[in-house]
């Protein structure tokens, strides 16, 4: 326990006194500071000016990160017959209907990302309880309800990040790993904020993007400085 105290010590040290500060600074803050015995998660945590409670404020979307995030992500797919066989060979990790939803049901969530066929629809929406809390449901704006199973699992395996505003109107995701390359981090984010940007709503008002923060699984928080974190520095 000492030792996690030092290291912990040590990291608000390093942090001390850094706010707004550029994406390479930041991302090499995380990287320095990431002293766990696993490889850690790189996340970032958006707070945008807006009020998800109202439709036309709510921000939703989806990136291929280009480096990828250095996650295995867990496929799951509702889907029959062809569509099924499909999934498979994409390599979907689990395939099924009423079975996956009678699994599901029973408490057993075995994967990260939920794909459906439109038919399935009616099966998927009974366990609307138990995906939607986390975020999990899928859902034709962010191509995970789709007949084109193939693309929507490979996009998945390869580095598709899904982000949706929290009810404090914040976006977080994982870019990346601690071990990744500082370009290839500082790359991901730049994508992560452009996208996030780009599904800026139509009711937003004022500020949209209000502070951009980026952190490692088991260390503090960094604020980056948003003109940085957009690419127009």
């Amino acid at each position: 326990m000492a030792k996690l105290g030092k290291r912990a010590r040590d990291a608000r040290e390093a942090f001390a006194g850094k706010e707004e500060v550029s994406v390479s600074e930041a991302v090499a803050l995380v990287k320095d500071n990431a002293k766990a015995k696993f490889d850690e998660t790189v996340e970032v945590a958006m707070n945008l000016g807006i009020d998800p409670r109202h439709a036309d404020q709510m921000v939703r979307g989806k990136v291929s990160l280009p480096n990828g995030t250095g996650k295995d992500v867990r496929v799951a797919v509702f889907a029959r017959g062809d569509k099924a066989d499909e999934a498979k060979a994409a390599g979907a990790d689990i395939v099924g209907a009423e079975d996956l939803m009678e699994t599901v049901q029973g408490g057993e969530i075995n994967f990260d990302r939920c794909i459906a066929t439109p038919d399935m629809m009616p099966i998927v929406g009974r366990l609307g309880k138990v995906l939607g809390p986390r975020n999990l449901m899928p859902n034709p704006k962010v191509g995970t309800v789709t007949m084109d199973v193939k693309e929507a699992v490979e996009a998945a395996k390869g580095g598709e990040v899904q982000f949706k505003a929290e009810k404090n109107g914040v976006v977080h995701a994982g870019i990346g790993k601690t071990s990744f390359d500082a370009k290839k981090i500082e790359e991901n984010l730049l994508a992560f904020v452009d996208a996030v940007s780009k599904a800026k709503p139509s009711g937003s008002k004022g500020t949209y993007m209000k502070k951009v923060s980026l952190s490692s699984t088991m260390g503090p928080g960094v604020t980056v400085d948003v003109v940085s974190a957009t690419g127009n520095d």
